[in-house]
């Protein structure tokens, strides 16, 4: 299966983005109000700054206390992005997403963000996979 194809399945919700400057207190409310466990840091929403975890937020508050989240998210974004392509396989994103011990890819077009996928999409889209290939095998068991 491809990253494409998660893309397609998920809810057209687009991506959350948070701008450039915004608090790290801000990013939480927005994290917590959309049940989401990541923002993207975008001025225009297509071109990414960084990335803003609940984990990241959670590190800082133990590292720093609760006065981090007047910090602006620059302060705490993972700048240095790991991504996917439509056209790439949910087990090269996986292996991405597990050695880089990350939960959340955005997902390129170019330059431009097209899409944010979570390792959560990933697991369902191979759980999916996983069960129409036994349907499958079963069918072809069964002689159907």
């Amino acid at each position: 299966m491809l990253v494409q194809q998660i893309l397609k399945d998920k809810s057209d919700d687009g991506v959350v983005t948070v701008t450039p400057g915004s608090s790290v207190g801000e990013a939480a409310k927005t994290l917590s109000s959309r049940k989401i466990g990541a923002l993207v840091v975008s001025s225009d929403g297509k071109q990414m700054a960084g990335i803003l975890s609940e984990r990241d937020i959670v590190r800082a508050i133990g590292a720093n206390g609760p006065g981090c989240l007047a910090d602006p998210v620059d302060s705490l974004m993972t700048s240095k992005i790991i991504s996917a392509t439509r056209d790439e396989t949910v087990d090269s994103v996986l292996g991405k997403m597990t050695k880089g011990r990350f939960r959340h890819m955005p997902v390129m077009e170019g330059n431009e963000m097209v899409g944010l996928i979570s390792i959560g999409d990933v697991v369902k889209a191979q759980l999916a996979e996983l069960a129409m290939e036994k349907e499958a095998l079963e069918g072809m068991i069964k002689g159907f």
